[in-house]
């Protein structure tokens, strides 16, 4: 789930974690009401919340066996330790941990009850680049493993590289859904050619072959419609005589995509802040 800061993720998700109760509509986890059947999907389900935190005074593997004890089932502490690579760290304090080996606890207690869908809200929030890239190779991993992840965040690179599908979210809604190629090609505008600092005889041919061209920045922009469009681009440079800086081909990403769906770029932060 991809969106700005309030856009309605973690009220979603909270909503299908059975801890925050609907205003109206329906939801289903595994087939389940989340109003009728709540404690039974909380068996089913693993939660690393937004503000995770654990006890500052226990070790890494006392927090989870004492998370674990919550329940019926528990899977063995060490085990979930060495998937998350905490073995060097398993008898040290919490309190003592990095940003991103906390969050690696915390993806390890939320698979303590061997779940079959994981909530992951913003896991990487206030992480340094670094951590954040700790924290996606354990993603990974939980996919390699056939686990379902319901990750958010509004990290447009986190949102590409992680998800097998995206939802786009902004003011409650969800405005687009499918994998990010999907996305891409179903709400992006289309790749595009771009000639750069092309001089009169060269902007000539281009103006004339080309009449749904656009100038940004002193660049000629062509959309592409397939991949023989660039090579006849290509033989009318070469044809014009004239010189060019260079030729750049772009394909729309998911920011581009949500520009064009909310008028809005999405910020680090994962504020908005108006297009200009």
């Amino acid at each position: 789930m991809l969106g700005p800061n309030g856009a309605g993720k973690t009220t979603t998700v909270e909503i299908l974690e059975c801890l925050r109760s609907m205003t109206s509509g329906e939801a289903r986890v595994l087939g389940l009401d989340v109003m009728k059947k709540a404690r039974e999907i909380k068996y089913k389900i693993g939660v690393l919340p937004q503000d995770f935190n654990a006890f500052d005074l226990l070790t890494v593997k006392e927090n989870i066996q004492f998370f674990g004890s919550m329940y019926d089932r528990m899977l063995d502490p060490m085990d979930l330790i060495k998937v998350m690579d905490l073995q060097e760290k398993a008898d040290e304090y919490f309190k003592n941990l990095s940003g991103g080996l906390k969050q690696r606890v915390g993806v390890a207690i939320a698979m303590v009850n061997d779940p079959e869908i994981i909530f992951l809200d913003e896991p990487t929030t206030g992480l340094d680049p670094k951590a954040r890239r700790e924290v996606w190779k354990v993603i990974e991993e939980l996919k390699k493993k056939g686990k379902t992840v319901i990750l958010t965040t509004h990290y447009m690179e986190e949102a590409e590289i992680l998800s097998d599908r995206v939802g786009i979210i902004d003011r409650g809604r969800f405005l687009a859904l499918g994998s990010p190629r999907e996305i891409i090609d179903e709400h992006g505008s289309g790749s595009h050619c771009i000639i750069a600092n092309a001089d009169a005889k060269c902007l000539n041919v281009l103006k004339e072959r080309w009449p749904d061209h656009e100038i940004r920045n002193g660049n000629f922009i062509i959309p592409l419609r397939d991949k023989d469009n660039l090579v006849e681009i290509i033989y009318a440079l070469d044809g014009s005589g004239g010189n060019y800086e260079q030729i750049q081909v772009t394909r729309p990403t998911l920011e581009d995509v949500f520009l064009r769906l909310t008028g809005r770029k999405l910020a680090e932060g994962g504020d908005t802040e108006n297009a200009e």
